[in-house]
């Protein structure tokens, strides 16, 4: 296949430091993948970083190109890597392509100077952050065990400072899900947050034994064990394999209940003001776009990543040796990203549905969730359920009708934060037929 015939455009993730982190968060799928490059210095070298940048603006066939950079921590590379891959952008890019900078950080190594950089270079950079204290500090840990609040704040804070562009992105687990209007408004309230990302985390775990049915042993696949490993030293290399999930996890019906918790404390005060990526790309789906998220796309196949060395893999969250698609030094991105190993690994998503995924009501909306988690069986017995199945649905059952609403207000030219209102008076009618001003 020739790399005419691959995406017009795809996006990359890129990992400079691979998965060498200066945390050790106890949910972290990543850690781990250091243990595919043994003795690597985990350092993007100067010389791969120029072919990087080259190669990903002449593989775009849009006139938008978005660099992005994660980890592992990616800012242990220091300021200097970024100022040169700034300016390797302006060397390569052509007239009329438009080139940003995206990057996902703890925020615990941001300083001034940093800080300073990012706002002269309109980098947008996601911060990761899990709540208030307690909620994060319960799995976003340093080497040593200690918590890293106070330092992910001192990171946002500088970069509030220096009025660098920033959004949230939240992972969900069983210390902060069950507690949606309190990490929503932390994060909108005291981190300042206009765009936030939550991520389910769905920690899997491989069967006790393998000679025997999970039901002989009592259990069932998804349900939640303790891990056997405590830290990045004892944890073995994490592969997307396995039927039951760590008792960190968390469960179908947390991230429905977490969703359906946020969407009703965003509708009532925030549409317009507050953009939450789900909810962005729920109203997308009723108002009739294609999803703008992988996850919950058709299919799949041009979200890739990259490892510090140069070799490219499938999807960040396959960063395995059956998913590696060859090295951007031996083979060009372009042919890699239109392989036919990566194509068909894009239509296994839509192509391995269970019956009960294609017959649902909200297929258009949620086909299927992410390969990663869909190693659960359907009502009828069929393997590949999506773990989050249950969450999925509520969810979207639940915002039916004001995602029906707000995509009208939109196709009428209207803005959708007229719902606000009807929000607004359904609440009082409801307090007034409680009697003690309270809503229902």
């Amino acid at each position: 296949m020739t790399p005419a015939e691959g995406p017009p455009g795809f996006h990359l993730l890129a990992k400079p430091t691979g998965a060498t982190c200066n945390l050790d968060c106890s949910y972290c799928f990543f850690l781990s993948k250091e243990m595919l490059y043994p003795g690597s210095r985990f350092r993007m070298a100067d010389d791969l970083l120029q072919e990087y940048i080259r190669q990903v603006i002449e593989a775009q066939q849009v006139p938008y190109v978005n660099i992005a950079w994660q980890g592992g921590e990616p800012t242990m590379m220091g300021v200097d890597f970024f100022r040169r891959s700034v300016e390797l952008v302006e060397r390569y890019r052509p007239p009329g392509m438009a080139v940003d900078f995206t990057i996902q950080t703890n925020g615990t190594l941001i300083d001034d100077e940093l800080a300073a950089f990012f706002k002269a270079n309109d980098f947008l950079v996601g911060i990761s952050i899990d709540g208030p204290p307690a909620m994060h500090d319960a799995y976003r840990v340093d080497r040593g065990g200690r918590p890293t609040f106070e330092r992910v704040a001192a990171g946002l804070q500088r970069l509030r400072a220096h009025g660098v562009e920033y959004n949230t992105l939240t992972t969900l687990h069983r210390a902060n899900a069950d507690h949606p209007v309190e990490v929503y408004r932390f994060l909108r309230d005291d981190c300042g947050s206009r765009f936030m990302q939550f991520i389910p985390i769905v920690e899997r775990l491989p069967a006790p034994r393998t000679d025997v049915p999970l039901s002989t042993l009592g259990l069932a696949p998804g349900q939640a064990q303790h891990p056997p490993w405590r830290s990045w030293r004892d944890r073995p290399l994490y592969r997307q394999q396995g039927p039951l999930v760590t008792d960190r996890s968390v469960t179908a019906e947390q991230y429905g209940s977490f969703l359906i918790g946020v969407f009703e404390e965003w509708v009532r005060r925030d549409i317009g003001e507050v953009f939450v990526q789900m909810l962005d790309v729920a109203l997308a789906s009723w108002y009739g776009e294609a999803p703008t998220l992988c996850v919950h796309a058709e299919t799949c196949g041009t979200a890739l990543a990259m490892e510090h060395n140069g070799d490219l893999y499938s999807c960040d969250h396959f960063v395995e040796e059956a998913y590696r698609l060859g090295n951007i030094a031996d083979t060009p991105l372009a042919s890699l990203v239109a392989s036919e190993q990566q194509r068909l690994f894009g239509l296994a998503k839509r192509d391995t549905l269970p019956g009960q995924c294609r017959s649902c009501e909200v297929r258009f909306a949620c086909h299927g969730g992410c390969p990663k988690d869909r190693f659960i069986e359907s009502a009828d017995g069929e393997p590949g359920l999506n773990y989050l199945c249950a969450g999925y649905t509520a969810f979207f059952r639940h915002v039916d009708r004001p995602m029906r609403i707000m995509a009208d207000l939109l196709r009428r030219g209207l803005a959708p934060a007229a719902l606000m209102s009807w929000y607004a008076r359904e609440d009082a009618r409801s307090a007034g037929a409680n009697g003690d001003g309270r809503t229902g």
